[in-house]
């Protein structure tokens, strides 16, 4: 049995890390993941994309993500919304406390209520390119 956050490591280098982990902090210099089956492993915020906090770890590969926000969502009292586009071009648009972040690693909530993502802890400098989302 899992126990701890199931988290998904997009890692700098492009290889992705599957496991659990109990000491994510966005104010550390690194984590452990305990992938599957196999000892943990530490991890250097530095050499991440971004680390996924997820229901599951396949997700539905099918499900496409809604970018805007949706009507009557709690989440966005008080959020500010922002686009982070990543130099691999993936994009993320969620919901943070402030913008711009002003920490090496901040979290974003994804914008879509239903998707796999519960947060994302985002390494400020793999983002090529953020901007608030004011509409």
């Amino acid at each position: 049995m899992l126990h701890g956050h199931l988290i998904v490591a997009h890692m700098l280098d492009g290889s992705v890390l599957k496991g659990t982990s109990l000491d994510v902090d966005a104010k550390k210099p690194s984590c452990h993941l305990r992938p599957r089956d196999s000892e943990p492993i530490e991890i250097a915020l530095s050499d991440t994309k971004a680390l996924f906090f997820v229901k599951t770890e396949t997700g539905s590969p099918e499900y496409n993500e809604t970018k805007a926000p949706s009507p009557g969502d709690a989440r966005l009292v008080g959020a500010k919304r922002m686009r982070a586009r990543f130099a691999d071009g993936e994009e993320i648009v969620g919901l943070t406390n402030r913008f711009p972040p002003i920490t090496p690693y901040f979290y974003m909530l994804p914008i879509d209520p239903v998707s796999n993502n519960i947060r994302i802890l985002v390494n400020k400098a793999a983002v090529m390119e953020m901007e608030e989302v004011t509409a």
